[in-house]
């Protein structure tokens, strides 16, 4: 599926103006928070998450993005330390 992802949708990932519209604190992944981010994915369809510094293990970080696309039936269209991108 990843090599599905249009360009268009690559460059706005990458783009230094999109903001991350969703943080994981230290009550980590919640339901509320997986709601939250299906919502944000029906009114827009790119969403930056960022997770807070050593709230994860670095090794156990792509396996939250695996995650979190899984749950909302998502894409991630870019993972660079501690931000994600997902897409629908």
């Amino acid at each position: 599926m990843a090599d599905r992802i249009p360009e268009s949708i690559r460059r706005e990932a990458l783009s230094h103006d999109f903001q991350p519209t969703i943080r994981i604190g230290k009550s980590g992944i919640t339901e509320t928070l997986i709601t939250e981010i299906d919502a944000q994915l029906n009114t827009r369809s790119l969403v930056k998450i960022k997770i807070n510094r050593g709230l994860f293990e670095k090794k156990d970080i792509p396996s939250v993005w695996s995650h979190l696309a899984e749950s909302t039936h998502s894409v991630l269209v870019l993972a660079r330390g501690n931000v994600g991108v997902l897409w629908r």
